[in-house]
C-alpha cells in the first residue's frame, strides 16, 4: 500500500448482510444425536404413552414331590415358561414327561408332572451346565435359561376350558402329540426397517458362535414394522441378551423375531398386518448401538432371513 493511499472499508448494508447470515446458520436447528437429518428415509416413531402389557402370573414351584419329579397343578394365569421358569426345567422336557405337544395350551387345574434335573434330556440343546442332582427347585431356577423356541411354544396362558369328564368306569385316554404338520412355505416378506445395512449376518460366528438371524443398523425410535400378516404371539425381555422382543406368528406356523427394542406398539394376541408399526427400534438387551436383531423360524430351524426379503 501506497502512503497516504485511501482506506476502502465495506459499506454498513454488507456488514450487515454478513452478520444476518452468520445469526441464521448459528440458528438453524440440528437434529438430535441418534435422529435423522432432514431428508433421511428412517420413519422415526415418536414416544408414545405406555400401554399396559400383558404379564403371566409368575409361576410357584409348589408341586408335590411324586417319585422322578414333582407333580404341578396349572394356575390362571400360568404359561408353560412360567412353570418351566419355576422349576428350572425346560418347557420341552415338561412337555415331553407329560406326553402333551409343546404348542399345547395348558388348563386351569390341569396336572403337570415336572421331571427333576437328573432326567435325561428328550432332544440335546446347547445349554449351560445342568443343576446338580438332587438340586432344590429354587437352584434348578437360578440355572434356568430360556431360548426363543420355548418362548414360541411355551407362552400361552392357561385356559378354563376343559373336556368333558369320561362317565363312570370309563379309563381317559392319555393325551397324544399332536402330529407335526408338514412345514408351509415361507409367507411373503417385507423389510422391517428402512435401511438396509446389516451389523451381522445369519450363520456362524467366530468363536463357536451362531447368529440365528441378522442385525440391521437403524436409529433409535425407528419404526419396526411386521414383515408379513400375523399374531403377536409374545412381547417380553425374558432372554436378556435379546432385551425387548416380540414374536409375530404367521399363516403355515412361520414365526418372525424382532429384538433389542426400545418399546412396543403392539402386545399378545394382537393381529397385525404386514408394514404395520409394531414397535420402536432401540439398544435394549446386549446391544451396543441403536439396531434390529431379526429372525424368521419353521418349527424349530432358523432361516436366513436374506434369502426371503426382497432385494
Amino acid at each position: 500500500m501506497r502512503p497516504n493511499s485511501p482506506v476502502i472499508l465495506p459499506s454498513p448494508s454488507f456488514l450487515l448482510t454478513v452478520l444476518c447470515l452468520c445469526l441464521a446458520a448459528c440458528s438453524t436447528p440440528k437434529p438430535p444425536r441418534g435422529q435423522p437429518k432432514p431428508g433421511s428415509s428412517i420413519t422415526v416413531v415418536p414416544n408414545q404413552p405406555a400401554r399396559p402389557r400383558w404379564q403371566a402370573v409368575p409361576a410357584k414351584a409348589d408341586g408335590v414331590a411324586v417319585p422322578g419329579g414333582r407333580r404341578h397343578i396349572v394356575k390362571r394365569g400360568e404359561t408353560g415358561i412360567a412353570i418351566a421358569r419355576a422349576y428350572g426345567v425346560n418347557w420341552s422336557r415338561i412337555a415331553a414327561a407329560n406326553r402333551i405337544d409343546r404348542d399345547a395350551t395348558l388348563e386351569i387345574g390341569q396336572a403337570l408332572f415336572i421331571p427333576t434335573a437328573t432326567a435325561t434330556p428328550s432332544t440335546p440343546r446347547p445349554t449351560p451346565p445342568r443343576p446338580r442332582p438332587g438340586a432344590s427347585p429354587e437352584e434348578q431356577a437360578a440355572a434356568f435359561r430360556l431360548d426363543v423356541d420355548d418362548l414360541i411354544t411355551g407362552s400361552a396362558p392357561a385356559v378354563s376350558s376343559r373336556p368333558a369328564a369320561p362317565r363312570p368306569g370309563q379309563t381317559p385316554a392319555p393325551p397324544r402329540p399332536a402330529a407335526p404338520a408338514p412345514a408351509a412355505p415361507v409367507p411373503s416378506l417385507g423389510w422391517p426397517v428402512d435401511g438396509r445395512v446389516l451389523l451381522s449376518r445369519y450363520g456362524a460366528k467366530p468363536g463357536g458362535r451362531f447368529n440365528d438371524g441378522i442385525n440391521i443398523k437403524t436409529l433409535r425410535g425407528a419404526a419396526v414394522r411386521a414383515a408379513a400378516d400375523g399374531e403377536v404371539i409374545y412381547v417380553g425381555d425374558a432372554i436378556s441378551g435379546f432385551g425387548l422382543m416380540m414374536l409375530i406368528r404367521h399363516s403355515g406356523g412361520t414365526v418372525t423375531g424382532y429384538a433389542h427394542l426400545e418399546d412396543a406398539l403392539a402386545d399378545r394376541g394382537d393381529k397385525v398386518q404386514r408394514g404395520q408399526p409394531i414397535a420402536r427400534a432401540g439398544s435394549s438387551g446386549n446391544a451396543q448401538e441403536p439396531q434390529l436383531h431379526f429372525q424368521l423360524r419353521q418349527g424349530r430351524r432358523t432361516l436366513d432371513p436374506m434369502q426371503y426379503l426382497p432385494r
